[in-house]
């Protein structure tokens, strides 16, 4: 399963199609920006210390990608399914 967090972006449109049209099952977490700033609490800080969306965390494997490793990622998973 993934978590993927993510905001209203090109970059993260383009890995929530690719989730989808793989058929790979995931959750989708809304990491608001501007003025909450939830890209920068300790929590998702965890997850990508860079701070910047879209990530994506693999229960079952690596976590905490961004978006140009995403896609090799996803492709070797949807590949395995």
């Amino acid at each position: 399963m993934i978590d993927f967090y993510c905001w209203r972006s090109g970059n993260n449109r383009k890995i929530y199609t690719f989730l989808e049209e793989a058929g790979l099952a995931y959750t989708r977490h809304i990491v608001h920006l501007g003025e909450k700033k939830q890209q920068k609490t300790p929590a998702f800080l965890a997850i990508n210390p860079n701070g910047k969306v879209p990530a994506i965390v693999d229960r079952d494997g690596p976590g905490g990608k961004r978006a140009g490793a995403l896609s090799d990622e996803v492709t070797a998973e949807a590949a395995a399914a």
